[in-house]
């Protein structure tokens, strides 16, 4: 435990950080689990892949993009790991359109 008002001050400071932070991060692994989860339902049914359900991806995938480039702006994530999680979320839902189209 700090012994100096600014170190513990700053101690106080790093804790409130590192919640806000982690509270971030869980948001965006979240709405990526989700867009994982239902990419994959849709991978196995042998059904046609539906517009609304193509919509309903691309605008999860919007928000994936939204909260990966904010965790990315504040430094949570470093940016080239912000890239390759964009990249492989896009390649999923491109491989979904192409499989509708194909149909």
């Amino acid at each position: 435990m700090p012994n100096i008002k600014s170190a513990k001050k700053a101690l106080k400071k790093s804790e409130r950080k590192k919640i806000i932070n982690a509270r971030s991060k869980v948001k965006m692994k979240k709405i990526i689990k989700n867009l994982n989860e239902l990419a994959r339902t849709l991978e196995k049914k042998t059904e046609k892949i539906t517009d609304d359900k193509l919509k309903e991806i691309e605008e999860i995938l919007k928000n994936a993009y939204k909260q990966i480039d904010k965790t990315s702006k504040r430094g949570i994530i470093k940016k080239n790991t912000a890239s390759r999680k964009k990249s492989k979320l896009a390649k999923k839902v491109n491989s979904l359109q192409q499989k509708k189209s194909n149909k």
